[in-house]
């Protein structure tokens, strides 16, 4: 028995390669969830490893929430791609494939969490700098990402887990036509039933209308929507910005007229396709890049 539950263990911690992204992804169960005989090598979830190669250098890192409104996940357009760019900019990415439906909240929302505390405790192995550690999320990967930032606590000092110990606060967030909201009237009903149930209690769904939960603690954040989406309200991102304004965070968001929902990295569209460096140059002013 002892040794089964040590080559669990091991299964959990070391990487191996994931057809899904073609890079080694490791498991972010707890050893409480594999030791109860929860399936660390198969499916979600799980983190996909796009740190940099230069040794030397603490780099910047993002965790990458692909969209796919609790149901799915875009891990291609929404996941790999954008972590081989952030990686072109001298950021560390590791792509975060967590559970979905029929998995309910908070359950997205713990997989998000061990995914920061697991980059900040592997954080000198990957060359990563712990105090530069954001998320960015698309749609539903980015309502993740978002509560994520109005969600978080320092760690629990007294856990005999290591990685429970450290803090679950992104330093930065980048949220794309982000899900906001689970509220009418803008707020994303099919994300909502898909994480909470379709008889969802209005309380826990204000409470996950992140928009409502932001306070002068929440990490500064740079935001993207058009007009133009027809499935996410530009709504959802308008609202989250002027709540980090009334707090007093710092918040940058860009409206683009056109632009229906899911374009990713905006490629082929002359103005969507700008997004990606504009959020490079507002790393660089807030000081998140190397030099």
């Amino acid at each position: 028995m002892f040794t089964a539950f040590v080559l669990v263990l091991f299964a959990v911690a070391e990487a191996t390669v994931a057809p899904v992204t073609g890079v080694p992804a490791i498991s972010l169960l707890t050893e409480s969830e594999a030791a109860a005989g929860e399936n660390a090598a198969d499916k979600a979830p799980l983190l996909h490893l796009f740190p940099l190669t230069e040794k030397g250098t603490l780099s910047p890192a993002v965790i990458v929430c692909p969209g796919g409104g609790y149901s799915g996940l875009a891990m291609g357009y929404e996941g790999v791609d954008v972590a081989r760019w952030l990686n072109s900019h001298g950021v560390a990415a590791f792509v975060l494939e967590y559970r979905v439906a029929p998995h309910r909240h908070p359950v997205p929302l713990h997989d998000a969490q061990r995914a920061l505390r697991t980059v900040r405790a592997r954080a000198e192995e990957w060359g990563v700098d712990p105090a530069r550690l954001g998320i960015l999320g698309f749609s539903a990967g980015g309502h993740l990402a978002s509560t994520t930032a109005t969600h978080f606590d320092g760690g629990d000092p007294d856990s005999q887990d290591s990685i429970a110990r450290l803090s679950c606060r992104p330093d930065f967030t980048i949220l794309i036509y982000p899900v906001i909201s689970l509220l009418p009237a803008y707020g994303h009903m099919g994300s909502r039933n898909n994480l909470l149930g379709n008889d969802a209690d209005e309380q826990v769904a204000a409470s996950l209308s992140n928009n409502r939960q932001v306070t002068a603690d929440t990490p500064p954040a740079f935001l993207v929507h058009s007009t133009g989406d027809s499935g996410v309200p530009a709504e959802n991102s308008i609202a989250y910005y002027r709540a980090l304004v009334k707090a007093g965070v710092p918040a940058e968001m860009h409206i683009y007229e056109q632009g229906e929902h899911g374009y990713g990295m905006g490629k082929g569209d002359p103005a969507l396709s700008t997004w990606p460096d504009l959020c490079i140059h507002w790393m660089r002013k807030r000081g998140l890049l190397n030099e």
